[in-house]
């Protein structure tokens, strides 16, 4: 069994308990250090880091650190004549099984993850004598990406990884998110609680050997860890600045990937390392060179032999693509350019003397992970399709056999309109007295006529061709002729600065000239007004081009506003399109028309608004149906289990 690092929530495979004295007494030598506690469902489990949520003391602050080694240049395999000693395989029989020889001194690294510990008394009493429970299995995961909320976020992919860990270490994993720690002045407040852990390295790459640092903080069960360099240490947007995308994010990214392969092995969190069994969740391409790493520099020299890697495709529109000239500085074999080999068609160079030869990082872990999912069922099929797969559809379509999509979910503690501390009235789906006097608010906060009886439109997105702003600016001068409000909030994301599209924004004050108690538009980025706009309209509207998964819609249904939306993607795949008629009565939740036209759009939002109008119940019927969805990020995270068992199935990559 590989090698692992014990800690919080981290118990053996699944092992029967045994009663007998001499097997809890060589078991008990294995955990010396273990403490027993009880946990929410009333079993006694090993506590071998720390004691569940408490405060761990201060790290001491260092000035000049030691230098850590790792196995960024690992010694070479023994040779073949005279191998290194292994320490036998563990039975699966239980505790009772294990080698006699197992003393304190004498563990291997190997057997940690296959010791548990026997029963308390306590246990004992409750237990009945011929019952004999499981113990969970649980892994260690390590998130590597780009941003995670609310450190640092631009879009979903920080949702996802500031959620999305937190569900699954609740549910008994011991997870670590590694990510940089971007000080840019304006979020710098918000690592203010991660301490120095008195760690660094050195890692050879871009024609040198840089040196980074890694910073900790225990939050929600999590490990988060913070990759410190100068690189990440700008004014701007976590990617780019007015300018554009930084000019070194390759070698900023690079970074990153070997920093996390080299955290589950040096970072003693708690007590214990993560060790070397762990499951990688690399996200998107800022952490696609983690999988390529573990096959071509690791599992060589017999490290992360027994890991293994998910992809998660947040988003296959950015791959991570620069000059073939840059692969000597990664710092891999020369025999693994393969792998990260990118040509693009004649149509897409520059000019005729370009060969279009590039590096790809996206590709580079489609190619080497375990497993890849995309953060949609619907999004995972167009991936595969020439018109959804962004020049990667042939090789994510050979491993389809490996390929799943898994909806994102929503962080309830954030986005519930019982509890929303950004809402002036709350409600809930068994009273929705308080959702129409949010929208009563909100209309008198837009200057805009208070009528209950009017259906309130409203749009939340970026400046960008992806949402499908140019159609609505088609459709308003139809739509007005309806009797409707319309509230267009724009929103601009870190990643987006300046002030916007003039030609746009002075679009917007026209059309708000024309329809003066019709059409409100807003620009900016506002947390509280995104989410007063969620709950106080009747309706979203998303024309998205393309959305792997989007979360706008799931914060919709879950405020009782009724999603209208292009049916692509995650889309299509989390907003059912109303029907009457259904076997079992009125069914679905929303409309998701298709193709995606003018025509199309104004057709799906005029039956909307006339089931509003005419349907009152039907309407609330839609409206409870969204609210009663379970969108939550433990449905996902249950999900990722199944993935990551699938992955431990077969063997691990190696080229």
């Amino acid at each position: 069994m590989a090698a692992t690092g014990v800690g919080a929530g981290c118990l053996a495979p699944s092992v029967r308990l045994r009663a007998d004295p001499a097997t809890a007494a060589r078991a008990s030598a294995c955990v010396v250090r273990a403490r027993l506690r009880r946990l929410a469902r009333g079993r006694y489990v090993a506590e071998l880091s720390r004691e569940g949520p408490a405060a761990r003391p201060a790290q001491q602050q260092q000035l000049a650190p030691p230098l850590v080694p790792g196995f960024l240049a690992p010694p070479p395999p023994a040779p073949a004549q005279s191998p290194a000693p292994t320490q036998p395989p563990l039975p699966d029989a239980g505790v009772g099984e294990l080698a006699p020889d197992l003393l304190l001194e004498g563990i291997a690294e190997d057997s940690i993850d296959s010791i548990i510990v026997a029963a308390s008394e306590q246990d004992s009493e409750i237990m009945d004598a011929n019952e004999q429970p499981q113990a969970k299995v649980t892994r260690s995961i390590v998130f590597v990406t780009g941003e995670a909320a609310p450190y640092a976020k631009s879009g979903g992919l920080g949702d996802v990884c500031g959620s999305l860990p937190i569900a699954l270490a609740a549910r008994g994993h011991r997870v670590m998110v590694v990510m940089p720690r971007y000080l840019n002045g304006s979020s710098d407040k918000n690592y203010a609680k991660a301490l120095y852990t008195g760690k660094h390295i050195k890692i050879p790459c871009f024609g040198g050997s840089h040196e980074v640092t890694f910073f900790h903080e225990y939050r929600d069960n999590v490990d988060w860890v913070f990759v410190d360099h100068p690189s990440y240490h700008r004014p701007g947007s976590l990617y780019g600045d007015n300018f554009g995308a930084f000019g070194d994010n390759q070698f900023r990214y690079t970074l990153l990937c070997y920093a996390a392969c080299e955290a589950p092995l040096i970072l003693e969190l708690g007590g214990y390392i993560y060790g070397q069994n762990c499951m990688f969740v690399v996200n998107d391409w800022h952490a696609s060179l983690v999988p390529v790493l573990l096959a071509a520099k690791y599992r060589p020299y017999g490290v992360y032999r027994d890991s293994r890697s998910t992809l998660v495709i947040h988003n296959l529109a950015h791959q991570g693509v620069e000059p073939a000239s840059t692969y000597p500085d990664l710092g891999l074999p020369p025999e693994w350019y393969g792998a990260l080999e990118w040509v693009f068609p004649e149509w897409a160079r520059r000019h005729a003397l370009d060969k279009g030869e590039a590096v790809n990082f996206l590709k580079g872990a489609v190619v080497t992970a375990d497993r890849i999912v995309t953060v949609s069922q619907g999004y995972s099929w167009e991936v595969t399709t020439a018109e959804g797969g962004q020049g990667l559809n042939e090789l994510l379509s050979s491993r389809k056999s490996v390929l799943n999509g898994i909806v994102n979910g929503i962080d309830i503690n954030d986005w519930n309109p019982t509890t929303d501390k950004c809402l002036p009235h709350h409600y809930s789906v068994d009273d929705l007295s308080g959702k129409a006097k949010c929208k009563a608010e909100l209309q008198k906060e837009l200057g805009l006529p208070v009528r209950e009886d009017v259906p309130l439109i409203g749009f939340i997105g970026r400046l960008d061709y992806q949402k499908g702003i140019d159609l609505i600016k088609m459709a308003i001068p139809e739509l007005m002729r309806e009797d409707v409000q319309f509230w267009f909030l724009l929103l601009f994301l870190q990643v987006m600065l300046g002030s916007g599209d003039p030609i746009f924004e002075g679009w917007m004050r026209s059309t708000e000239s024309s329809y003066k108690d019709k059409f409100r538009g807003w620009v900016g980025f506002s947390v509280p007004v995104s989410h007063r706009i969620t709950a106080g309209c009747d309706i979203l509207l998303m024309p998205s081009r393309f959305e792997p998964c989007g979360l706008n819609q799931l914060y919709a249904m879950q405020y009782g506003t009724v999603p209208v939306v292009h049916g692509t993607g995650g889309l299509r795949d989390t907003v059912e399109t109303f029907n009457p008629f259904g076997a079992k009565g009125e069914e679905g939740t929303g409309w998701a028309f298709s193709p995606l036209t003018v025509d199309k759009m104004l057709w799906a939002l005029r039956t909307a608004m006339s089931t509003f109008r005419e349907h009152k119940p039907s309407w609330e019927g839609l409206m409870k149906r969204g609210m009663t969805k379970d969108h939550t990020w433990d449905h996902a995270a249950e999900q990722y289990e199944q993935i990551f068992e699938w992955a431990f199935v077969d063997q691990p990559y190696v080229m």
